[in-house]
């Protein structure tokens, strides 16, 4: 360091980079509004993801079992189950099972994450599927749909439609009602 003219230290250095307090507090203060902006949106894209693969997760259910009705040459079932063992009652939420005429059990999904439902309109609890692949129902004729939604906390303004086809063809739709029930 040397004496200035004044008699105050000088450096040799040049002037110091970085930034002031307020700086920083602006910076802060636009990244915190950006924030509460995509929050909302990054919430969306979540939901919608999660709604499409429990809804596919239904649909690769019912191509396994309208795939081994084809396969063993007999009926084979889709039906809510609570337990993985066995048809019961209730909503599609508990999860399903795929189950051969001679009880075998092909295929096991557990229940749907806390919060999301799965209703079907005529409240049908199973389907069959024939050896000719064409889907049947005992509780309501087919073509049937289900909605899979989001119920808790919030219903979200997304839901998927799962329709299976009188020729028992699963397939998905996206809608923006957000009247999960």
């Amino acid at each position: 360091m040397q004496a200035g003219r004044e008699g105050r230290a000088t450096s040799d250095q040049g002037p110091q980079d970085g930034f002031t307090l307020i700086e920083l507090m602006v910076t802060l203060s636009v990244l915190a509004i950006l924030l509460m902006i995509a929050v909302p949106s990054f919430n969306e894209v979540t939901l919608g993801s999660k709604l499409g693969s429990l809804s596919n997760n239904f649909v690769a259910s019912a191509h396994q079992a309208r795939s081994e009705a084809i396969k063993r040459n007999a009926v084979v079932s889709l039906c809510v189950s609570s337990n993985g063992t066995s048809c019961g009652a209730g909503g599609w939420e508990q999860g399903w099972i795929v189950r051969a005429t001679d009880g075998t059990i092909v295929l096991r999904q557990q229940a749907l994450p806390t919060g999301f439902k799965m209703t079907e309109a005529d409240g049908a609890t199973s389907f069959g599927f024939r050896p000719s692949g064409v889907g049947v129902t005992s509780d309501a004729a087919l073509p049937a749909a289900l909605t899979v939604c989001r119920a808790t906390p919030t219903a979200g303004s997304q839901e998927r439609v799962v329709t299976i086809s009188a020729t028992g063809r699963p397939s998905v739709t996206k809608t923006t009602t957000g009247l999960c029930s």
